[in-house]
């Protein structure tokens, strides 16, 4: 999978840590619904178009820049989602993935505008997303949208996106250098007052001003990404004083060239400065990663101990949106394996 600077999967596979991440209870709290389409589905409807093994799928490569990347990305989107039904259908495989990795809690974003393209009702998407989730996995669906996002078509679904009883949270993602828009404040108020998780992606290509902004504007819980927090240290003190949580996604970053190398992630950074830090897949169709994965980053490239990665887990289960019986349940066995694995 990953490969980078001398990095390889197979460098931690049967051994003890290998061993211990497999067994580790994880989260996934930023997994585009989009980008976790698996490619096998691609090559199954058309094995011409999308062969096994594209050149964006080998271990080395890395996205010339986000808009090479975004590109691609929605290209083979749009490919496979054409109906709710085809968000049902990735959804089993995708869920079905996430628990064959140990993974027991999950928040997916869902990009709201895709309905305006294939004559869907976003609210029937999400609600397919929400239908394909096994009972084993707890699944919080986010609705996510571009800062351009206000469309006219989309106008009348965003005004009541907070009401919507199957939609968990609200996001921003997409090109991040551009400007927050007049309607995006109200609709992040509207859905705090209605409970729902509040994120918003910021400090990936954008600068600590991004963060600042979505901090401030949008008054975010969760950041997605938010890595280059470390360029400004007020900011750094801000998060960890709000708490606010930072759902990382080192793989990516690395594709994406946030950083040129595994080892100069700044992970280790944000969480000695008290911020509580997530890891995450992103978009695996185009990263060609797992959690597990992301897991095996940190212990090589950045020499996390199992009591690292531990309690990078368990920030995941104590930041989730989920009861105190669960969260607590699954704290307990990471304590309890970090104990007991050789």
């Amino acid at each position: 999978m990953f490969q980078e600077n001398g990095y390889r999967e197979t460098d931690l596979r049967n051994s003890a840590i290998d061993r211990f991440i497999a067994s580790l209870p994880k989260t996934e709290t930023h997994l585009h619904f989009e980008g976790a389409l698996p490619y096998e589905l691609l090559t199954e409807m058309d094995p011409v178009r999308f062969p096994e093994n594209p050149d964006f799928r080998n271990p080395d490569f890395k996205f010339e820049n986000f808009v090479v990347f975004e590109k691609l990305l929605i290209d083979h989107a749009m490919a496979w989602y054409t109906s709710p039904e085809r968000y049902y259908e990735a959804g089993k495989r995708i869920f079905a993935n996430l628990l064959e990795r140990n993974v027991k809690y999950v928040e997916t974003s869902v990009h709201l505008p895709i309905a305006e393209f294939i004559g869907a009702n976003p609210r029937d998407i999400v609600s397919a997303v929400k239908e394909a989730a096994p009972k084993e996995l707890e699944v919080r669906v986010i609705g996510a949208v571009t800062r351009d996002a206000l469309t006219d078509h989309m106008r009348p679904y965003l005004a009541d996106a907070h009401s919507w009883e199957e939609l968990d949270g609200i996001d921003l993602h997409g090109q991040e250098w551009l400007d927050l828009e007049e309607w995006t404040r109200p609709l992040w108020l509207r859905c705090k007052e209605a409970g729902k998780i509040l994120k918003a992606h910021a400090g990936e290509f954008g600068g600590p001003e991004k963060i600042y902004e979505v901090v401030r504007k949008l008054d975010v819980e969760r950041v997605q990404h938010g890595v280059r927090a470390t360029e400004d240290p007020k900011l750094l003190e801000i998060l960890a004083e709000r708490q606010t949580v930072l759902d990382t996604c080192p793989i990516s970053n690395v594709k994406l060239r946030v950083f040129e190398s595994a080892e100069e992630h700044n992970l280790r950074e944000l969480i000695d400065a008290g911020i509580p830090c997530t890891i995450s897949t992103d978009d695996p169709m185009c990263f060609v990663n797992t959690i597990d994965d992301e897991y095996r980053m940190l212990a090589s490239a950045l020499d996390f101990s199992k009591e690292e990665l531990a309690e990078v887990a368990k920030t995941g289960f104590r930041h989730a949106r989920c009861d105190e019986a669960f969260r607590n349940a699954w704290v307990s066995e990471i304590d309890r394996l970090v104990v007991n694995h050789d």
